[in-house]
């Protein structure tokens, strides 16, 4: 496999004397399971609908509150 380069970055891995064959290799192994990752996402997303339903436009709000981090709660002190 033939991996194409810009001349600019073919320069400065060249100028830093990267392992560019283990970068990539890395690199790919990453994106391989950050796809395998979603794709297991959506399975239970799917799975999870079938078996409990959709959500209602609520829930789909609370959701998208807590995942832009404003939906958290307050910590609270122990004892």
């Amino acid at each position: 496999m033939q991996v194409y380069l810009p001349a600019e970055m073919y320069e400065e891995v060249k100028a830093r004397d990267l392992p560019v064959s283990q970068i990539l290799q890395k690199a790919v192994a990453v994106e391989l399971r950050r796809q395998d990752l979603v794709a297991a996402g959506d399975r239970y997303v799917t799975d999870l609908i079938a078996e409990v339903g959709a959500p209602t436009p609520a829930q789909r709000r609370r959701a998208r509150a807590i995942v832009r981090g404003r939906g958290r709660r307050a910590p609270r002190k122990a004892g």
